[in-house]
């Protein structure tokens, strides 16, 4: 089966997607789900998505099976690491994805954004903040969304460029390699011609450095979203010679249908 390994429900902050809307969805593609709620610790700013997980448990518990994995989605900051541990030990997850959405280790700054930061300097934190996230949290399952950064941006051209930041992300890469963790192919912005080119080249270079698997998320916050792209998630998994997975039990399961 296939799996979309990224949903986020209203139980997550950010995201208006109710669990049995989405259960009708998956059923009507015929793919299977891994539900991932955010938990983003942080000491420096008042978050919005910390999921509460008693409840997540109790009230999602009876729809767990075969077609539908509990994971979760980790932010990746210094001061998160034991307590991410902590989370990971005390519950029974599928699936740990993790994400770098601030920078790593600077105290009081939750954004790459900065009026005063150039383009390349934003990245550069990101990619640099990327590196440090993979050497000290080897608990993750999937490194998800590497184009995290292009999504928010407020520079005029925001794309991601694999040629202009080639060193930092061969870097992360190999981090990833090293430790055989996957990559996750987010749909989000694989429509765009341009943004699926240059993430067509980060994961052929991850093959190159050693990579060999993938899972594929939707990053879904609504029921529209879900199993968006795929086929081409799916296509870009083929060329890049990588294998799309999901985990169950934390271990890696093959998509039995492509």
């Amino acid at each position: 089966m296939i799996f979309d390994s990224h949903i986020h429900t209203v139980l997550s902050g950010d995201s208006e997607l109710k669990l049995v809307d989405a259960i009708k969805r998956a059923d009507e593609l015929g793919i299977g789900m891994v539900l991932t709620e955010h938990m983003d610790i942080n000491d420096y700013e008042e978050s919005y998505c910390d999921v509460d997980l008693d409840k997540f448990y109790s009230e999602y518990s009876k729809f767990r099976g075969d077609k539908l994995l509990f994971g979760i989605e980790l932010g990746l900051r210094k001061e998160a690491v034991e307590r991410n541990i902590e989370i990971i030990n005390q519950r029974d997850f599928d699936f740990i994805l993790c994400s770098v959405h601030s920078p790593y280790d600077i105290e009081n700054i939750y954004e790459f954004y900065d009026s005063e930061r150039s383009k390349k300097e934003a990245y550069s934190l990101y990619f640099e903040s990327m590196i440090k996230s993979i050497k000290e949290n080897e608990y993750l399952d999937s490194l998800a969304h590497i184009d995290y950064i292009a999504r928010y941006l407020k520079y005029d051209d925001k794309e991601l460029y694999y040629h202009e930041h080639k060193t930092l992300i061969d870097e992360a890469l190999k981090e990833i390699a090293l430790r055989d963790k996957s990559m996750e192919i987010s749909t989000k912005r694989i429509g765009n011609k341009k943004s699926a080119e240059e993430l067509i080249k980060i994961y052929k270079r991850f093959r190159e450095l050693g990579g060999k698997t993938v899972t594929i998320g939707s990053d879904s916050h609504h029921v529209d979203a879900i199993g968006n792209n795929f086929k081409l998630a799916l296509e870009i998994a083929e060329m890049s010679g990588l294998k799309p997975v999901y985990y169950k039990n934390r271990k890696r399961e093959y998509f039995s249908s492509i």
